[in-house]
C-alpha cells in the first residue's frame, strides 16, 4: 500500500534532517484516524490502560513527579483491527531508509491517555542500557482541541529555541529519539495520542518501558 508520493517523502525527511522534527498535519487518512480513536476509546472504557514509568528493564519505576500518563501496548498480532495503521508504519519505516539510508528493522507503539491535570517532564526518548529507538512518531487522537486546553508538546532546541505544539487531532510529528528535548505540558482535559519509536533493533519488550 503507497500511503505518500516521494516527492511528499523527500520534503519531510529533508526537514526531519534539518530541524531534527517534522509536523504534518492530517498525516493519517480520516477512516484511518477514526478506527484508531475508537479502538483507543474501547480500551480505555475497559480499564486496559497501565499507568506509565519511566527507565528500562532493571531502572523501570513509576515517578508520578516525572509522567502522569497510562499506556497500553500495541501488538501486531493481537491487534489486528489496526492491521491499516501497521501497514502503514512498515510504509514510514520503508521511506525513511530509502531516503536516509538508515536500517530501521522494528517499532514499538503504544497509546497513551493524559489525564485532566498530568504532564511528562522533559526528556529524551532514549535509554542508558537501550539505545535503538531511533525516530519517535507521535499522532494525536484529539478532536476539537482548543487554545487553552493545555497539554502542547515543547520541544527544546540547542539554540535555545523552544517550540510548542498543540496535540490537535490528526496531527503527526516525526523527531530524533536521542537528541531531541521534549516535554508535555499540563492538559485541562483527557489527552490521547498513538506514541511508538521505529527501531535499529525490534524490542520484546515494549510493554515494560516508558
Amino acid at each position: 500500500m503507497n500511503f505518500y508520493s516521494d516527492e511528499q517523502w523527500l520534503d519531510w525527511v529533508e526537514r526531519l534532517s534539518q530541524d531534527d522534527y517534522v509536523i504534518i498535519d492530517k498525516f493519517v487518512p480520516d477512516d484511518l484516524y477514526h478506527k484508531i480513536r475508537s479502538f483507543f476509546q474501547q480500551h480505555l472504557l475497559k480499564n486496559d490502560f497501565s499507568k506509565a514509568g519511566i527507565g528500562a528493564l532493571s531502572e523501570y519505576q513509576i515517578k508520578n513527579s516525572i509522567r502522569g500518563d497510562f499506556v497500553y501496548w500495541l501488538d501486531k498480532k493481537r491487534d489486528t483491527e489496526l492491521a491499516n495503521f501497521f501497514q502503514l508504519v512498515d510504509h514510514i519505516i520503508q521511506k525513511i531508509n530509502e531516503l536516509c539510508y538508515l536500517s530501521l528493522s522494528g517499532f514499538e507503539f503504544h497509546l497513551a491517555h493524559y489525564p485532566a491535570g498530568s504532564f511528562y517532564k522533559k526528556h529524551v526518548d532514549q535509554f542508558r542500557n537501550r539505545n535503538n529507538r531511533m525516530i519517535t512518531i507521535i499522532i494525536y487522537l484529539n478532536d476539537h482541541w482548543l487554545p487553552g486546553d493545555g497539554g502542547e508538546l515543547k520541544i527544546f532546541k540547542d539554540s535555545g529555541k523552544e517550540i510548542l505544539i498543540e496535540p490537535v487531532g490528526g496531527r503527526c510529528i516525526l523527531f530524533r529519539s536521542a537528541t531531541l528535548e521534549h516535554e508535555v505540558l499540563i492538559t485541562n482535559k483527557n489527552r490521547l495520542s498513538l506514541t511508538g519509536w521505529l527501531l535499529y533493533q525490534p524490542s520484546s519488550v515494549g510493554y515494560l518501558l516508558g
